[in-house]
């Protein structure tokens, strides 16, 4: 079995070259190959990553040209990796490789996915209890109860890494991407460390930045193939309010003779009745893109398969 580590480091040259001597014994007697993703760092964060190139044929280093952020430098290790196995680690020595057999033993029980759960964490109170709070919504949201979806300290089967596509803060959500495609996700508690170098990377806009993707995560996983039935919904209760206000008014005009020009209602239940039409014409255009899409994809298909069929011929010939 050959592993993969993927390293995303910025501003980390003090942990490397410790990260990568833990890594190397606790692999044990596997194959391995370390991926250092350097993210635009500042300091002397890419000399020790080719210092330990040009020591170790198995270290292999990508350089981003600027700070593109934590998914960026994970989606581009999962698109270099070809290990059985892959993992992610932070590179501030917060994750113990240690861990990495307990790891291997979850993925042998049958798990596409493992992430870790720091149970006990060495952090500041302004980090843990909106972790704990995220946790809490992002398993609410997926149907998926895990105690810590933002562990960096992950391990894959090969095919589930194959089925990702992440971008802006996606990497929060990998365990519930993974579950809406029909992978196995578990948990293991795993130890964190306490920060022996540097400082964290993120502020507080990474809260707004998590809530947007996860109204984006929602959305693809749940509402991708079908978006009629999230935008027809939203329509249909929108409508359904307006359409109870002109309801009302039109009792008050019949049955009571009041006079409706002066009412700022009337004007909310005719806002409300177009609000809910156009929601649900953008849930019928986004149908018709779905649909199409999916011509396009079955005809590419069809198209492979006569060419392997030709090519079959040709060889039979």
């Amino acid at each position: 079995m050959k592993l993969s580590f993927i390293i995303p480091a910025y501003n980390e040259e003090e942990s490397l070259e410790q990260l990568y001597n833990e890594i190397v014994q606790s692999r044990g007697e596997h194959q391995y190959e370390i991926l250092f993703i350097e993210d635009g760092s500042q300091d002397k964060t890419f000399s020790v990553m080719q210092q330990l190139a040009e020591k170790d044929s198995n270290v292999k280093v990508i350089k981003f040209r600027k700070n593109f952020g934590k998914a960026a430098a994970l989606q581009t290790g999962f698109n270099y990796a070809d290990g059985d196995v892959i993992f992610t680690m932070d590179a501030d020595l917060q994750d113990n490789p240690a861990e990495i057999t307990r790891f291997l033993e979850k993925i042998g029980e049958g798990y596409d996915l493992v992430t870790g759960w720091k149970k006990k964490r060495h952090d500041p109170l302004n980090k843990k209890i909106p972790s704990r709070f995220f946790n809490f919504i992002t398993s609410l949201f997926f149907g998926l109860k895990l105690h810590d979806y933002n562990c960096g300290f992950k391990a894959y089967r090969k095919e589930a890494v194959a089925e990702l596509d992440i971008y802006g803060e996606m990497h929060r959500y990998i365990p519930a991407l993974a579950h809406s495609k029909g992978f196995k996700v578990g948990e293991i508690v795993v130890e964190h460390r306490s920060r022996q170098y540097g400082r964290s990377k993120y502020g507080m806009e990474r809260y707004f930045r998590g809530f947007l993707d996860l109204l984006t995560v929602k959305l693809l996983t749940h509402y991708a193939r079908s978006p009629l039935y999230l935008f027809g919904n939203m329509g249909a209760i929108i409508s359904m309010l307006g359409v109870l206000i002109a309801t009302y008014l039109t009792v008050l005009k019949l049955f009571f003779h009041q006079s409706l020009s002066n009412r700022p209602l009337l004007f909310l239940a005719v806002l409300l009745i177009m609000v809910g039409l156009q929601f649900f014409s953008v849930g019928l255009l986004s149908e018709l893109m779905v649909n199409q899409n999916r011509r396009l994809n079955r005809k590419k298909q069809i198209s492979v398969e006569k060419l392997i069929n030709i090519r079959e011929a040709d060889d039979v010939r």
